[in-house]
């Protein structure tokens, strides 16, 4: 015996359903989360804007570098607003097997790579700081650092919340509220790293303005772009793992899908994979004396929420 289905407690639209198809994996809260990075996009290309503009016509290279710096940024975050907006128009599209619920893990390790470029630029530049020492401008330097910090620190801020909490409150479409979304954390990490960077640059201008230690600002440049370098590196281990459907060691899904059936059955092959924030797939094959209908074994897994699709094969024990 063999059958599938999209699990009901997942989605209670498919309960009483014979053979549900809506593969509609994305995010509890993929919509908000895509509000607010395009809100942050807006506010981190008019700072942008207003740099270049500003360091272009007052002679600033300060301000210029900040400005095309936060322009890397810019572009990181629009491919996450992308990322958003794909997932959402081709969540239906039958030629995603498993809906589009990856495509925020597929835009988080390319973010993770644009984030591991901007540490490898810094650390380049602050060696080449280090070997030919450049005059700086502290008041003014200090002042664009300053203001780069404070709209950094707003962005952080409205892209927090979600991705720090592994506990989201329910809602009436949060049915997986355990879900990590890696797209949302890729864009929370590149406003922190811009306010890192910051934070280091201003701490570093006021050391070389007190005590003319020129080499401070280069040297805390290469420690930002190590905790820059190690944040891209985590970024792409978490998201590249979902990608190559790599369950962690912490995941308990599998010993709860154990425990949930060894009282009726023996589980002889199990694959478990991630098909969007906080749902999962699951192929259950499985040996019974006397075997039951597959809908016996679903209702033993109905209370494991983050499940969200299972096909379960049932065969006699010999």
């Amino acid at each position: 015996m063999h059958d599938h289905a999209d699990h009901p407690a997942a989605n209670p639209r498919l309960a009483g359903m014979a053979a549900p198809h809506d593969h509609v994996f994305l995010g509890a809260h993929h919509d908000r989360n895509a509000r607010r990075t395009r809100l942050v996009i807006g506010i981190t290309a008019a700072m942008m804007g207003t740099e270049i503009v500003a360091g272009t016509v007052f002679g600033s290279m300060a301000l210029l570098a900040d400005g095309w710096h936060m322009a890397t940024h810019a572009a990181a975050l629009t491919i996450t607003a992308a990322a958003y907006a794909y997932a959402r128009r081709q969540a239906r599209n039958p030629a995603f097997s498993f809906g589009t619920g990856k495509i925020g893990d597929l835009a988080g390790f390319a973010s993770a790579v644009v984030l591991a470029v901007v540490a490898v630029l810094i650390a380049a530049e602050s060696l080449w700081r280090l070997a030919n020492p450049v005059g700086i401008d502290f008041t003014q330097a200090i002042l664009v650092a300053g203001i780069g910090l404070v709209v950094n620190l707003g962005s952080a801020l409205l892209l927090h919340e979600d991705h720090s909490h592994h506990h989201d409150h329910h809602d009436h479409h949060d049915h997986h509220p355990h879900g990590h979304d890696s797209n949302l954390r890729a864009a929370y990490l590149h406003v922190l790293a811009d306010a890192l960077t910051s934070v280091l640059a201003i701490v570093a201008l006021i050391g070389g303005r007190i005590w003319g230690w020129v080499w401070l600002d280069p040297a805390i440049g290469l420690l930002g772009a190590v905790v820059i370098g190690r944040w891209a590196f985590g970024l792409m281990k978490q998201t590249g793992g979902v990608l190559v459907d790599h369950i962690p060691a912490e995941e308990t899904l599998p010993a709860e899908i154990q425990e949930a059936l060894a009282p009726v059955a023996r589980i002889t092959d199990l694959h478990l994979w991630q098909l969007g924030p906080g749902q999962h797939g699951a192929i259950v094959a499985l040996t019974a004396d006397p075997p039951q209908p597959p809908a016996t074994y679903r209702a033993r897994l109905a209370h494991l929420h983050e499940l969200a699709h299972v096909t379960i094969e049932v065969n006699p024990a010999r």
